[in-house]
């Protein structure tokens, strides 16, 4: 099992939404689901997104929605969830394949998670509801951890433990560099601004 395996099976409260249940579509795939209810919210946020925009979305009746997970919200951990793994595989593949320098490799992979404007999905759902949702909240946390935990094995592969304050600043510059370009930043001014930060960080 990977390491990346390892630090994601902690990712998610233990029990998060309900079992399958009968009255879905034949074809039904539910990882491809998770991600088209993930898309709903990332463009409506939570509250916004309705029932009808995610059964309509995702091509459920009500009754195969509440079958397969339950309620919105379990839906939406369950989103979270298997966004948080998909997005540690990414991370760890960017560390694993980078040619120079993995650690500034990840931190602008994480600053710019989409190739565009929308965030990262965990950054803006934690900024909405985990004040409100102590599993939302978890959940966030946990993926948060996991990211620094990948990087400390980057900067020390031999004793990670040693370098989880380098990498926790290095994943808040990813955050605060993800801001940044939400906020319709000059990639030019965030250029500048991650090389700086490098410099404070890693002078050698």
């Amino acid at each position: 099992m990977s390491d990346t395996a390892d630090i994601r099976k902690t990712i998610g409260p233990k029990s998060v939404g309900r079992a399958p249940g009968p009255g879905r579509p034949r074809e039904f795939d539910e990882t491809k689901a998770l991600e088209t209810a993930l898309n709903v919210f990332w463009q409506k946020g939570f509250e916004a997104a309705s029932l009808d925009d995610l059964t309509k979305a995702m091509g459920l009746s009500r009754s195969s929605f509440y079958g397969t997970f339950g309620s919105k919200q379990a839906l939406f951990q369950r989103a979270l969830v298997q966004y948080s793994h998909k997005a540690l595989d990414n991370l760890q593949d960017v560390a694993d394949t980078a040619a120079n320098d993995p650690v500034m490799a990840m931190v602008e992979a994480l600053a710019d998670p989409q190739g565009g404007s929308r965030g990262c999905m965990l950054i803006n759902c934690v900024t909405e509801l985990a004040p409100h949702d102590q599993d939302v909240a978890t959940i966030g946390r946990r993926h948060l951890e996991s990211i620094e935990e990948i990087i400390a094995k980057a900067i020390k592969p031999d004793n990670p433990d040693t370098a989880r304050d380098q990498a926790s600043a290095y994943a808040s510059l990813a955050i605060g560099t993800l801001a940044l370009r939400k906020a319709g930043v000059p990639a030019e001014r965030i250029a500048k601004t991650l090389a700086q930060a490098k410099s404070i960080l890693n002078p050698d």
